[in-house]
């Protein structure tokens, strides 16, 4: 029963490593995700953002390697009260593209998907009071992306069982951005 135990945890570890393998996630040369980044699209399961989904704008990220190979992450969001600010350390967790934050929640962050240069599709997984919450971002260099880019986001979203009202484009703003003091 042990060796069984065993060969099902060692298939589920070649399984996760496959899975990044094909999403382009493995060996991921993190200084092509550093920068400022669009954050586009969402697909969320949690209820404050099924709620609030069609009041949401387009929020900007910056990705910053830390010397350790942490990423440092901060945030501009735009919200009826104003232009929210956070930052958060995001620590390796040993399976390649995947990150680790206990700031506001556990969080787990991996990168399903980037051509490293224009684009990436971000899936966070957050434990906050006993609940686990889902979403999936994608990150732009530019307020646009192209059809096929929206298409594989959509795709993304759909594979990770988020249904269409779950997922939402959010439109461009710009009285909120991480220039601003």
């Amino acid at each position: 029963m042990r060796t069984v135990g065993l060969n099902l945890g060692l298939a589920l570890l070649c399984l996760l490593r496959a899975e990044a393998e094909n999403f382009g996630a493995a060996g991921l040369d993190k200084t092509k995700i550093a920068g400022k980044w669009h954050i586009i699209a969402l697909a969320s399961d949690s209820e404050g953002y099924l709620q609030k989904k069609d009041e949401l704008k387009m929020a900007m990220a910056s990705i910053a390697v830390l010397r350790e190979g942490d990423l440092k992450v901060s945030f501009a969001i735009p919200t009826p009260e104003g232009c929210k600010k956070r930052e958060s350390i995001y620590k390796e967790t040993g399976v390649p593209g995947e990150y680790y934050s206990s700031e506001g929640g556990k969080k787990t962050a991996r990168v399903v998907d980037t051509d490293g240069k224009t684009y990436a599709v971000i899936f966070v997984s957050r434990v906050k009071d006993g609940k686990t919450l889902h979403m999936l971002r994608l990150y732009s260099r530019t307020q646009q992306v192209s059809p096929k880019i929206t298409a594989l986001f959509k795709k993304l979203a759909r594979e990770k069982s988020f249904t269409d009202e779950m997922i939402t484009m959010l439109p461009s703003q710009e009285e909120c951005s991480l220039d601003e003091a």
